[in-house]
C-alpha cells in the first residue's frame, strides 16, 4: 500500500480482482445478487471519484490564485465521512455509541421535512437554490438508494476502506476503472437477471460507432440509454481521435454540451449517470423518464437538450409493449415498442444526421401489420438506409438474450436507393464464445466503398418495394447443396443404412 493508503493497479487484471473483493464483501452482506451490489457499489465509488476529481480541480484553481467550490460541503464529501482518516468518520465510529455512524450514512428528515443526515442531504441537493449540474448529477446519482443496503456498520466500514484505495489519478486511470465498471454492469444480465436488457455487447456498440464516426462538436443522443455504454464509447472514440491535439473550448464542449440520452428504470438511470461520469463525461444530459411517453421523473439536467440531433445511437427494448395512450403520440399505430423507437429515431435526427441502431429481427421482415409497412417506408422515404448488418443470433447471449437482431445505419436527408447487406448471422456466437472486433474487421474494410462478397451484397429499393418493405438480410451467396440422387438411389441408400442397424441390433441381443 502506498502513502495516505492508495493503492497502485498496474494492470487491468489487478483492478478486476480488487474490486471483485469488494463485491464479495457486499455479496456476504445482504446483496446477494449483482442487481443488489452493483448498484450499492455505484453510488459508493461515484462518491469516491468524485471527491479526487474536485481535490484535483481545487488544487488547479488554487494554482491561478482562484476560488473553488466545492460540491459537497462538510461533513458530506468523501474525505470526511468515508475515508480512514476522516474527520466525521473517526467522531462517529469512535463515540462509544454503536450504530452512530451507520445512522449518519442513512439520516432522515426532521418534522419540518428538513434532511440530515448523508443519503437524504445528497439526494435533496437537486432543489437548493442555484444547484449546480454536478450537485443535480449527485442527487440523481442517489436517486434509488434510500439506505444502505450492507446489512452491519463493519461490514459498510471494511467495504468504505476498499474503495477508499481506489483513486482517480488522472486521465489514464479513468479508463480502467471505467472498463471494471462496465465488467459489473454485465454481470447484471447473467444468470437470467432482468439487467441484461440494458447492456448491449461492447463489440457492437464499438462497431456502430467507428461505422457513424461521431466528430468533436457533433451532438449524440441515446434515447434508450440503459447504463449508457454508447455514450461512453463514443466519448472514448472521439478523445481518441482528437489526442494530446484536443483544445481547452473542445474539451468543455466534449465533456458538457455533446451527450444527450434518456433512459426510464429508476434502477438504471443513476448508474447510467455514473457510469459516464467515471468515463470523464463531466456533464451527461441524461432525461429520467419514458421516451415514448414523453412523461419525465426528473427532466433537469436535460433542459438544454437540442430539439434534433446530429447523431443516435442506441438499442431499444427489445419486445416491449405499449399501450394505445402511447400509440397516439406518433404517426403509425403500433403496440410494438422498437417500431415507435423508429419513428422517435427518424423524428429526431437533423438534417443529415446519422443513426446507427440495433433492431429485433422481426421489425424488418414482418409485413402483416400496416404500422410496420408504414414506418419502414418512411425511414426509406426520409433517409438514406445505407446498411443493415445481421447480427447472430447468439450475440446477446453474455447479456442473458437469445434474440436474433440487425444493426441498421442511415442518413436522414435523402430518400433510400440501395442497401449494403452484411451477413455475420453464421457465426456461432455464445457466452464463452463472445463476438469480437475481428468478427467486424472484413466488413470495416469493405464497408467505405460497399464491396460485395461471399457476406456482402446490395439490394436496390425496387427489389425493396417489391418485397412490401422486408427489409431482413438473405444472404444470396450462401450455396445450398442439393441432393441429386434419384429417388431409386436414396431407397437403396435407406435400405443399406437400415440393414446395418438391424445388423447391430442383432450382435447387441446377442452380447
Amino acid at each position: 500500500m502506498t502513502k495516505n493508503n492508495i493503492k497502485q493497479f498496474n494492470t487491468q487484471q489487478s483492478l478486476n480482482s480488487y474490486i471483485k473483493g469488494i463485491c464479495d464483501i457486499m455479496r456476504r452482506s445482504n446483496c446477494t445478487s449483482a442487481l443488489q451490489y452493483v448498484p450499492e457499489l455505484t453510488w459508493l465509488l461515484f462518491l469516491r471519484i468524485l471527491d479526487d476529481i474536485e481535490q484535483q480541480e481545487a488544487e488547479g484553481m488554487e494554482v491561478l490564485g482562484l476560488d473553488f467550490h466545492y460540491s459537497l460541503k462538510y461533513p458530506y464529501r468523501w474525505q470526511d465521512w468515508a475515508s480512514p482518516n476522516g474527520t466525521k468518520r473517526l467522531e462517529l465510529t469512535m463515540s462509544g455509541n454503536l450504530g452512530d455512524f451507520m445512522n449518519f450514512v442513512n439520516g432522515g428528515y426532521d418534522n419540518d421535512g428538513k434532511p440530515f443526515g448523508l443519503l437524504p442531504t445528497l439526494k435533496t441537493l437537486k432543489d437548493q437554490p442555484k444547484a449546480t449540474p454536478r450537485q443535480k448529477i449527485i442527487s440523481e446519482v442517489l436517486s434509488a438508494t434510500d439506505k444502505v443496503r450492507i446489512d452491519s456498520e463493519r461490514n459498510l466500514l471494511d467495504v468504505l476502506d476498499k474503495v477508499h484505495e481506489i483513486r482517480n489519478v488522472d486521465d489514464t486511470h479513468i479508463f480502467p476503472i471505467s472498463q471494471v465498471y462496465e465488467g459489473l454492469l454485465l454481470k447484471m444480465g447473467e444468470k437470467n437477471n432482468d439487467g441484461g436488457q440494458f447492456f448491449t455487447p461492447r463489440e457492437v456498440i464499438r462497431a456502430i460507432v467507428t461505422t457513424i464516426d461521431p466528430q468533436i462538436g457533433e451532438t449524440v443522443y441515446d434515447p434508450a440509454s440503459g447504463t449508457g455504454g454508447f455514450l461512453a464509447q463514443t466519448y472514448e472514440h472521439i478523445s481518441n481521435q482528437l489526442g494530446d491535439d484536443i483544445t481547452a473550448e473542445q474539451l468543455e464542449t466534449l465533456k458538457h454540451q455533446t451527450f444527450y440520452g434518456r433512459e426510464k428504470e429508476n434502477l438504471i438511470y443513476p448508474i447510467a449517470l455514473a457510469n459516464l461520469m467515471l468515463h470523464g463525461i463531466d456533464q451527461p444530459n441524461l432525461w429520467h423518464g419514458n421516451t415514448l411517453t414523453g412523461s419525465a421523473v426528473y427532466g433537469d439536467l436535460f433542459k438544454n437538450a437540442p430539439q434534433l440531433f446530429d447523431v443516435i445511437l442506441t438499442n431499444p427494448p427489445f419486445g416491449g409493449k405499449e399501450h394505445k395512450e402511447v400509440q397516439a403520440k406518433f404517426s403509425y399505430k403500433t403496440s410494438a415498442t422498437q417500431v415507435l423507437f423508429l419513428q422517435h429515431l427518424i423524428d429526431s435526427l437533423n438534417h443529415n444526421g446519422r443513426c446507427g441502431v440495433v433492431l429485433d429481427e422481426g421489425v424488418l421482415f414482418r409485413t402483416n401489420e400496416t404500422a410496420f409497412v408504414q414506418t419502414k417506408k418512411k425511414l426509406l422515404n426520409d433517409c438514406d438506409l445505407w446498411c443493415i448488418i445481421s447480427l447472430p443470433a447468439g450475440t446477446f447471449a453474455a447479456a442473458g438474450g437469445g434474440v436474433k437482431a440487425n444493426i441498421l445505419f442511415f442518413t436522414k436527408g435523402k430518400p433510400t436507393e440501395k442497401i449494403w447487406y452484411y451477413d455475420l448471422s453464421e457465426v456461432k456466437v455464445t457466452k464463452r464464445q463472445p463476438l469480437t472486433s475481428k468478427h467486424f474487421e472484413e466488413f470495416l474494410e469493405l464497408l467505405p466503398d460497399r464491396q460485395d462478397s461471399e457476406r456482402s451484397w446490395t439490394v436496390t429499393r425496387e427489389e425493396i418495394e417489391q418485397k412490401n418493405y422486408d427489409l431482413k438480410a438473405v444472404n444470396p451467396n450462401i450455396k445450398v447443396e442439393e441432393d441429386d440422387r434419384t429417388p431409386e438411389e436414396l431407397i437403396q441408400f435407406i435400405e443399406t443404412k437400415s440393414q446395418e442397424v438391424q445388423l447391430v441390433l442383432n450382435n447387441l441381443r446377442k452380447g
